[in-house]
């Protein structure tokens, strides 16, 4: 029987990050993969000015950047 894994959860920070919740495996466009061992969360950059993409730094909040995603904003539906 084939081992059941916990869901990763991800939460659209308001004017800020996604942060990733879970067992994460994240790779680059050549299948290179991070180092996340011993980390249970991370937080990934959504707005392109952080320095260390593709994580966070808090650029975001520096430059006051502002995204008020949210399933209820969706188009297209």
């Amino acid at each position: 029987m084939a081992e059941q894994q916990e869901p990763v959860h991800m939460t659209v920070r308001p004017n800020g990050p996604l942060r990733v919740e879970g067992r994460i495996i994240l790779k680059d466009a050549d299948g290179k993969e991070w180092d996340l061992s011993g980390k249970p969360a991370v937080s990934l950059c959504r707005c392109g000015l952080s320095e260390k993409r593709p994580f966070c730094d808090g650029s975001h909040a520096r430059a006051e950047w502002k995204c008020a995603a949210s399933p209820g904003n969706m188009t297209g539906k």
